[in-house]
């Protein structure tokens, strides 16, 4: 693996100016965890890791933490990956945040919202362009494990409207969760970049539809996106 994605002085700037203007941070959550409500929460794992994960955004315990998904929907992520890894059950806390660290991490806006209700599409359009310079100029990676409709349909977003409509033709499909979506990501400057999207449910324990299959679909993802590469 490569060095780690870092956060250049300018975006880690640009990301706080951002927040400082937002209302909606759960900044007494951050306060009782002793955080900066400003500093965004993404786990930028190795430059040139072949595979991310993109979810909504941070929750109590990612705060705690300082770290992304590491609350009870993202170590239904990381013990899946252990598995993978190891082929046994991840034996503690510590060993999620080691697996982790092989890959790369983000949200479509990555601070906790109040309430953990979900930002609106009006904030998640204020930090898209820099989500989006962080893939495509940061990570030199380009196969994303979206999380849940939130993060896929976060494409779509500054997309003209044949995008949006092929990416929400895309998620009304039975196979969604085993089949992959090609799109292509661009900058205001015009530097862009092709994502491959292999979406999964939110592996929430409220999402009660999916939440007993995430493992094996989980399992079936890394399988068939390690072969891939």
């Amino acid at each position: 693996m490569s060095q780690d994605v870092t956060l250049t002085p300018a975006l880690r700037d640009a990301f706080r100016r951002e927040a400082d203007k937002l209302d909606g941070i759960d900044r007494d959550v951050y306060l009782a965890n002793r955080r900066d409500p400003l500093e965004p929460i993404i786990g930028l794992g190795p430059r040139n890791a072949p595979v991310g994960f993109f979810g909504r955004d941070p929750g109590r315990q990612e705060v705690a933490h300082g770290a992304p998904f590491v609350g009870s929907g993202g170590q239904k992520v990381r013990a899946g990956l252990y598995e993978h890894l190891h082929g046994e059950a991840l034996p503690n806390f510590e060993a999620s945040l080691a697996v982790g660290r092989r890959y790369f991490w983000a949200n479509t806006v990555p601070y906790k919202p109040t309430g953990n209700k979900a930002w609106s599409m009006a904030v998640k359009k204020r930090f898209q362009p820099l989500m989006a310079e962080l893939l495509i100029a940061h990570w030199q990676g380009r196969t994303l494990i979206t999380l849940g409709r939130e993060a896929f349909l976060w494409f779509a977003i500054g997309q003209s409207r044949e995008i949006k409509r092929e990416l929400e033709a895309f998620w009304a499909r039975e196979d969604r969760f085993e089949a992959l979506h090609t799109t292509m990501l661009s900058l205001p400057d015009g530097r862009s970049a092709e994502f491959q999207l292999a979406p999964l449910p939110h592996p929430s324990p409220l999402n009660q539809t999916w939440f007993k299959r995430f493992p094996a679909l989980l399992e079936a993802r890394l399988a068939a996106l390690e072969c891939a590469h």
